[in-house]
């Protein structure tokens, strides 16, 4: 492992006023598997967009084997072996695996396609690396780890020797991110070179040969993964100790939130089928499941953004019927969208207008939005909730993932809410933020509000959770007690392995 595959070389890029990579040099080794580690905003994606070609660099230079890369030109870094992974992965749901592997290999002008051939080769990588794959199923009927594998095998297909991957368990069950990890071991085995970008310290600590971790745009260290830890890392990637959070012991209060036979069909498909649950005051109950199986459905009906076909939903003993965002909010329940930058936020607004864009009745005088009160009230949040990397007026799409994740926290939360249900709260964010956003979703279930988690990362849930639940395939399990839990038998539910079936959709 003396030979560089990869070189990088003095690199930087600017954007704007904001300084994102600045003059990084790194090497990969053939066969080796580095982890790229750093906050939310420290130019990992950036870097790795610059080494596909996606962004041209304002300095430095990338080499393959010794041969230089053309800037901002991704053809060009497929053809030197280059393969990217990307966390929201670029496939299209109708075409088949075959169809998708091989979009983007033939030119316009090919009298026919080589599909024979295509099939034949593609088998042979799947056999090669153990990726198992049906080459004629359709790719939107494929589970998500599913789904990534494709994306592997089409990286592979271009005859990657270099293969990048952006956050790749982001959204895999821990048994599938296992099986993903020992795949990746094998392949560079086999020799292929691996760079994979993660905040999840325990996966980074088990795969990775070498650790690279980028703060402020830098090179802050670089540790051999035998030669460190965790502890080591999260304080090098955020310039202090980090400790997480600890749920304490309590006793919950009245029942805040009662759901009863939830059925959503949408089409001729059942999202939900029957479910229910119920949630106290001063209670965390989480909600696991593989993305897909009902979970950001359930998520809509209790934000009011999603009507429920039947069944019945109380809040404190009182039926809510099918009301939308503003009855919701009006009710005391909070919202964290699973997906921040498209429910959250609107990147475009100023931070002070996202602040109050869910209450604007009270800060509003004759029909009008009172700008000075709005810009305090956003500065509270940004000074309580430690918002970084912009002021009132700043655009929002300025802040980091894990920012922005902080101010829409802190709009929930700065009222104390009855109910606050929260999807996929740290999902991407560093493990600084992590813990800033686990320990303000600890301090409401400690003021008495019920929290309804709903999130694919275990160890998030067996961490805050007092009650836990799965669903699967719009079923849900009978709860079980957090303390009981781990993190393999939580895999299992999520897959489905449940005590017995009379045990999905009701509550105990």
């Amino acid at each position: 492992m003396n030979t560089p595959v990869l070189t990088i070389e003095g690199v930087s890029k600017r954007f704007g006023n904001t300084v994102a990579n600045d003059n990084i040099s790194l090497t990969l080794a053939k066969g080796e598997i580095v982890a790229l580690l750093g906050e939310n905003g420290a130019g990992k994606t950036t870097l790795m967009s610059i080494l596909f070609g996606h962004y041209v660099p304002d300095a430095g230079r990338i080499l393959v084997d010794g041969a230089e890369l053309p800037r901002g030109k991704p053809r060009a870094a497929i053809r030197a072996g280059v393969g990217m992974v990307h966390q929201h992965f670029s496939l299209a749901p109708n075409l088949t695996v075959l169809e998708n592997v091989m979009t983007g290999t033939e030119t316009l002008w090919s009298l026919r396609s080589q599909t024979g051939a295509a099939r034949k080769k593609l088998m042979a990588i799947a056999e090669r690396f153990g990726l198992k794959v049906d080459p004629d199923a359709r790719l939107g009927d494929l589970s998500v780890g599913e789904q990534q594998r494709v994306e592997i095998l089409k990286a592979l297909y271009n005859d990657a020797r270099i293969l990048i991957l952006d956050e790749p368990t982001a959204v895999l069950t821990q048994i599938e991110a296992e099986r993903l990890f020992a795949t990746l071991k094998e392949m560079a085995a086999q020799g292929l070179s691996l760079i994979f970008i993660s905040h999840k310290l325990d996966e980074v600590m088990a795969t990775a040969d070498r650790i690279v971790v980028l703060r402020g745009g830098k090179v802050e260290a670089e540790r051999r993964a035998t030669e460190t830890n965790k502890a080591e890392l999260a304080e090098l990637m955020v310039g202090h100790r980090v400790t997480r959070p600890t749920r304490e012991a309590s006793t919950p209060g009245e029942i805040a939130l009662e759901a009863r036979d939830i059925t959503v069909k949408i089409g001729d498909v059942e999202r939900l089928k029957k479910i229910s649950f119920h949630l106290r005051a001063g209670e965390i109950l989480g909600i696991i499941g593989v993305s897909g199986n009902g979970q950001a459905a359930l998520g809509q009906i209790l934000s009011g953004t999603l009507a429920r076909t039947s069944g019945e939903l109380l809040l404190f003993g009182e039926p809510i019927d099918d009301p939308d965002v503003a009855e919701i909010i009006g009710a005391g329940i909070g919202r964290i969208p699973e997906d921040r930058n498209r429910d959250g936020a609107i990147g475009e607004m100023a931070i002070w207008e996202n602040a109050v864009l869910e209450r604007l009745p009270s800060f509003s005088k004759h029909g009008l939005v009172d700008r000075r009160a709005g810009m305090a009230f956003a500065q509270e949040i940004i000074d309580t909730f430690d918002v970084r990397g912009g002021n009132p007026a700043s655009r929002t799409r300025l802040l980091s993932g894990g920012n922005m994740q902080k101010l829409i926290l802190g709009r929930n939360l700065h009222e104390r809410p009855r109910v606050l249900v929260a999807a996929q709260p740290a999902r991407g964010l560093d493990e600084g933020a992590v813990a800033a956003v686990h320990g303000r979703i600890l301090e409401a279930r400690r003021q008495g509000t019920a929290v309804l988690l709903i999130s694919e990362d275990l160890d998030e849930v067996i961490a805050l959770a007092d009650r836990i639940q799965a669903i699967v395939g719009g079923k849900l399990s009978a709860p079980i007690d957090a303390d009981e839990a781990n993190a393999r038998a939580l895999g299992l539910m999520m897959a489905g392995e449940w005590k017995s079936e009379s045990e999905a959709g009701h509550a105990v």
